[in-house]
């Protein structure tokens, strides 16, 4: 017998069943063919892995340390590493964490994992923006929790939003148990939370006793703009737990991240994490170890932040060159980070755009997949980290011919609506009906 869907539902748990495929792992398929020039995925430039650097030091870190790169090793982590992460974290504002209150992760989505199951039973709720990363949303759907979403501006999450939100919760008697943020360069919008917003925002949190989650994988990649210190620095009663990771600073492959929270919490994070993996691969640990020891990182960094300086002009002098202001699209404009966020006309469909940009060759991600509420139709994340500086101006040019003639086709529609007589208006684009035609270029206003 083979198994088919139908027969294995008897099997599946409750979340398995409500699990659903990551939207940009499922995107990233179709962009695979060489022609289709992809926007969507949040990768690192390979320019910016340092290849050389890791092939000289793997065979002396095997040499000097033998078997036990190969071993099982404690579920904290490396005892060497999270002393380098304690002095990587002494100069972003924390001198004075222990190693007590670090623990290494399988890179940063392991700690959204292990925060629904330390933190999360069926039926809690999670508050976070409008949008947020994917990612945090699945690891807090698949714990059984509700998410209620805040709409963010140019600043991220406004504090004034927050608090009326979380009166009216608890006037239905419900009490949020954490408050998720992308404060730098948020994925998938690309804003940074303000300093100011920011402690606002640990004030209202610790008046309503939130836990604050505090998710910064792009932290270090600025390019423009005024340091802002992290949440973690700020915070004065030990709720900020914040997840790092080395995937956009360092490489992907490396699957190492760490969390930094309190000694009780991150006691809480080592029982949840002992049945899941035991402990963080031993060898990779030990090569970020010794990286992390020569000194090299601050160099590394540097070096992807000119990369990607240059990367993000282009992108922004081209989106500002192509797209036409009479169109009534905006975009963000980051201040580090890998992903501007576009936002289309109300009415305008990014999943119907999504189509005609396939059709050009170019790829994005359709933005309502970052919104908990099913929100966020008209609006869009691109990336312009991984894509080739000729690639990034042609993606434009794709998808802005995408937008004006969704645009054009949309006027079509308006203008059958508003005819006397639709049917004496010739077919446009094989179209035969109004119904199709809504259908095809997602206008929700035009029928019920």
């Amino acid at each position: 017998m083979r198994m088919n869907a139908t027969y294995l539902q008897q099997f599946l748990s409750d979340s398995a069943r409500k699990a659903k495929r990551s939207e940009i792992r499922e995107l990233l398929k179709l962009t695979a063919r060489p022609e289709v020039i992809s926007l969507a995925g949040g990768l690192p430039s390979p320019e910016t892995f340092p290849l050389e650097e890791i092939a000289e030091l793997v065979p002396d870190m095997l040499r000097r340390y033998g078997a036990a790169a190969l071993q099982y090793g404690p579920t904290e982590g490396d005892i060497g590493l999270r002393e380098e992460l304690r002095k990587l974290m002494a100069e972003d504002g924390l001198p004075d964490l222990s190693i007590d209150r670090i623990l290494v992760t399988s890179a940063s989505q392991q700690g959204l994992d292990l925060t629904g199951r330390v933190f999360l039973a069926p039926g809690d709720t999670v508050v976070c923006g409008l949008p947020s990363y994917l990612g945090a949303l699945g690891a807090f759907a698949a714990s059984g929790a509700r998410m209620t979403g805040i709409v963010e501006d140019d600043e991220g999450m406004p504090p004034s939003k927050l608090e009326e939100r979380l009166i009216a919760l608890r006037r239905q008697g419900i009490r949020p148990k954490i408050l998720y943020l992308v404060p730098d360069f948020q994925n998938p919008s690309g804003v940074t939370l303000s300093l100011e917003r920011r402690l606002e925002i640990l004030s209202i949190a610790s008046e309503f006793d939130l836990l604050v989650l505090e998710d910064s994988p792009y932290r270090q990649l600025r390019y423009v703009g005024e340091h802002v210190p992290n949440m973690k620095s700020l915070d004065r009663d030990g709720r900020v737990i914040s997840l790092f990771t080395f995937s956009k600073i360092l490489f992907p492959g490396l699957r190492l991240g760490w969390l930094v929270a309190d000694e009780e919490v991150v006691s809480r994070y080592v029982v949840a994490k002992q049945p899941v993996d035991l402990c963080t691969s031993a060898l990779t640990q030990l090569l970020a170890r010794e990286y992390l020891k020569t000194g090299r990182l601050p160099a590394q960094i540097e070096r992807t932040k000119d990369l990607y300086r240059e990367k993000r002009r282009i992108f922004l002098e081209t989106i500002e060159k192509e797209i036409d202001p009479s169109w009534g699209v905006r975009w963000t404009r980051p201040e580090g980070g890998l992903f501007l966020w576009m936002t289309l006309p109300d009415g305008m469909n990014a999943r119907a755009l999504l189509d005609l940009a396939l059709k050009e060759n170019v790829a994005f991600v359709c933005g309502g997949a970052f919104h908990c509420d099913g929100s966020g139709e008209n609006t869009l994340r691109l990336n312009f980290s991984y894509s080739g500086n000729e690639q990034l101006v042609e993606g434009v040019r794709r998808i802005a011919r995408a937008i004006e003639n969704m645009i054009r086709s949309r006027s079509s529609a308006e203008d059958v609506l508003h005819a006397e007589d639709p049917a004496a208006l010739p077919v446009h684009h094989g179209v035969h009906s109004l119904e199709q035609l809504s259908w095809n270029l997602g206008l929700s206003e035009v029928v019920e």
